[in-house]
């Protein structure tokens, strides 16, 4: 039993019922629960008795995700190593971990703020070094956030609604790939998910402690993301004005409180990086200036959005037609809109039923909330000119998976008439159809799929549109209109959650990755198109639908950096040519896995050395680092076109008996799609002021100094 506040206690059904007579009064309320005031207690506080099978319920959904999220786990190896290493390099160094470097010296950031390494970096510290250990976590971030989604539609819907957004947020294949993975995602889905639920509580009770915490989450979530976090700020603050209890002076005041809180929670990091002397600290991944606002509003904020990324791998719209139907369209489609056109018509009819609710009834501020979510994010994904990978998209499903389950909790109020019958109805027919469509893009697997949903689907529509007929005519309307409820749901949930199984069981590891299986026409890389496509900007690359070349025609070799397969994921025993240049091993978007050769010729003498190796690209670093444990310069940062360090710098480096390796890489050749150049003259001046060698293929040069 729980006690929660409330306002005034008025009918559930708040506005007039879409048509006809009110529904009987036994079918008003959700089975869930049995709702009753406590005698002589506050009128607005309400006694909320669950059901004996809500919490076996609750146990089954949390432990059921977490068995998808967390098994075989270890299968993808280092996932993306880029972040593994930064990972790794916060658990050996405080400095690091704070700064979010991808080595333990601190030679340079990831090109991220640093909060979603932080409990990586904590479990390595704790467990030691392993796959399990970085990727657990993030699994269960996933869970948390099922459990907040849970918690928070179930306030105001009942256990069915809030056990339904659960469910959906569970087996949204693009959440599964993310929640199994190690990229900053997760978390920033979970510390959004909170804040939306912590603004719903705000709007129904007017307490300053929720906008406070919605506030300082959403803060976290751009030490987490950045500018992304902010994507849901606009709509959050309108739901807020229009739904929240109190004056417009009051709500306004609260929102002020919220956004301070919002800021401080973001600000003390990037206030500390601009403040510490910039020679002390590692340069600052992914600016072109070593300045944490060049990162923030450039290659992290504004560049996205219009595709002028200075030093990114392409922009410009080289990631795929931009569009109305660009989240629905390929690739991008089986990731997040198995329910999205479900979401969309179940929002507008519930928003239409609750009409004439209080203005902040609590129904419609989950609405306005999860609505704005999702409408100012779908827009900005649709028509963004920069960077932009399929997982962005797990960005969407808490808002999809929420509003599918408060918007289908409040028209099954209204089922006993024609309206909203028909529209519950219509949107399992269509749900059905769609999912089936999504489902044929990938005609080798498991063709039989497509129309068993579309015919449970039908089945079921049909159920929901006849179950008032026969209630009012033989009685059994509601055993009807259950099963036909239970058929939807299944019709609904069956393609995303094979597509979620098939993703579970495949390991992902590199930069770009998908989740469920080959779909037909996709391309490479980003955005869709034919086989053999490559990556923006001229950078060409292996993936989807077939295996492209990286610089030079040639693909990298080592487990993790070769081309990319089908499931874009490196393959386990990548054996291509060497790159450019006599480099050998690496890539752009995929680690190294050096022979036991190199690893042994990293560790003589490390501890002699600040930096073991140095090379360009850190998915290149990352894999020697991670296979020695020892820190190793990305020279350039991800992509090889950051000045970080300068020739100068390096060749200071050298002089002091700092560095004692540089590995040829390739990537310093393959162009610096407009950022330094400063990778390509360090790669000169190296090659032609050491002698080479080759071991196993790879190109090494030994600077330690002759005198």
């Amino acid at each position: 039993m729980s006690v929660v506040a409330l306002p005034p206690l008025r009918p559930p059904q708040a506005g007039p019922p879409l048509a006809g007579p009110p529904p009987p009064a036994a079918d008003v309320h959700d089975t869930a629960h049995d709702h009753e005031r406590a005698a002589g207690d506050d009128p607005t506080v309400l006694i909320v008795r669950r059901a004996r099978w809500e919490r076996p319920a609750l146990v089954a959904l949390l432990a059921g995700t977490a068995v998808l999220y967390l098994w075989g786990l270890s299968a993808s190896g280092w996932a993306n190593a880029y972040y593994s290493a930064a990972v790794q390099a916060g658990s050996q160094s405080w400095k690091a971990f704070l700064f979010g470097s991808t080595d333990e010296s601190n030679a340079i950031t990831v090109d991220k703020p640093p909060m979603s390494l932080w409990p990586m970096a904590l479990s390595v510290r704790i467990f030691g070094l392993s796959s399990w250990s970085i990727l657990a976590p993030q699994a269960l971030m996933g869970v948390g956030t099922v459990g907040i989604l849970f918690s928070a539609v179930r306030r105001r819907c009942g256990a069915v609604a809030g056990l339904l957004a659960g469910a959906v947020m569970a087996l949204t294949p693009v959440a599964v790939l993310m929640f199994r993975f190690n990229n900053p995602d997760a978390l920033l889905v979970l510390l959004l998910t909170a804040a939306a639920a912590a603004l719903v509580r705000s709007i129904e009770d007017g307490r300053r402690r929720w906008i406070v915490a919605a506030g300082a989450l959403i803060g976290f979530g751009f030490l987490t993301k950045q500018l992304q976090a902010l994507v849901v700020v606009p709509g959050f603050a309108v739901a807020y004005l229009v739904a929240a209890a109190g004056s417009i002076g009051a709500r306004i005041r609260r929102l002020l409180l919220g956004a301070g809180a919002m800021v401080v929670a973001a600000g003390w990091w990037i206030a500390l990086v601009m403040l510490w002397p910039a020679g002390s600290r590692p340069y600052v991944g992914g600016s072109q200036t070593n300045n944490i606002l060049d990162l923030t509003l450039g290659y992290n904020g504004f560049g996205r959005i219009t595709g002028d990324e200075s030093g990114s791998v392409g922009g410009g719209g080289g990631w795929g037609a931009t569009g109305w139907t660009r989240l629905v369209d390929g690739v991008i489609g089986g990731q997040i809109s198995w329910l999205l056109p479900a979401a969309v018509l179940l929002t507008l009819g519930a928003l239409w039923a609750l009409r004439r609710a209080p203005r902040s009834d609590g129904r419609r501020a989950l609405l306005l909330v999860f609505g704005s979510w999702l409408v100012v994010t779908f827009l900005v994904f649709s028509f963004m000119q920069g960077i932009f990978h399929e997982y962005y998209t797990v960005a969407l499903a808490p808002a999809v998976a929420a509003l599918v389950g408060v918007g289908a909790a409040v028209l099954w109020h209204h089922r006993e008439h024609v309206a909203g019958a028909g529209l519950l109805a219509g949107t399992t027919a269509l749900t059905a159809t769609w999912s089936a469509m999504l489902l044929s893009r990938s005609p080798g697997w498991n063709p039989w799929l497509a129309p068993l949903v579309v015919v449970v689907g039908l089945t079921a529509a049909a159920g929901l549109l006849a179950a008032p007929l026969v209630a009012r005519r033989a009685g059994t309307g509601p055993t009807i209109a259950r099963a036909a409820a239970a058929g939807a749901i299944v019709a609904a949930l069956a393609g995303p959650a094979t597509w979620s199984v098939a993703t579970a069981a495949t390991p992902h590891t590199g930069s770009i990755v998908t989740a469920g299986p080959a779909v037909a026409g996709a391309r490479s890389g980003p955005g869709g198109g034919g086989p053999g496509g490559g990556l923006p900007g001229g950078v060409p690359g292996g993936g989807r639908g077939g295996q492209g070349g990286f610089p030079g025609g040639r693909t990298p070799t080592g487990t993790g950096g070769g081309p990319l397969n089908g499931t874009g994921a490196a393959p386990a025993n990548g054996t291509g040519g060497a790159m450019p240049g006599g480099g050998g091993m690496g890539g752009l978007l995929g680690a190294t896995a050096p022979a036991e050769q190199v690893v042994a010729l990293l560790e003589a003498d490390a501890a002699d050395y600040d930096w073991v190796a140095a090379t360009v690209g850190a998915n290149n670093a990352a894999g020697y680092q991670l296979a020695t444990e020892l820190p190793v310069m990305a020279i350039g940062g991800f992509n090889g076109s950051d000045p970080a360090p300068t020739l100068e710098q390096f060749q200071a480096d050298v002089a002091a008996g700092r560095m004692h390796w540089f590995i040829a890489s390739g990537l310093e050749q393959a162009g610096n799609a407009g950022g330094s150049d400063e990778a390509q003259r360090i790669a000169e001046w190296v090659a032609g002021t050491y002698t080479a060698q080759t071991v196993d293929g790879v190109t090494l040069y030994d600077l330690t100094p002759t005198s």
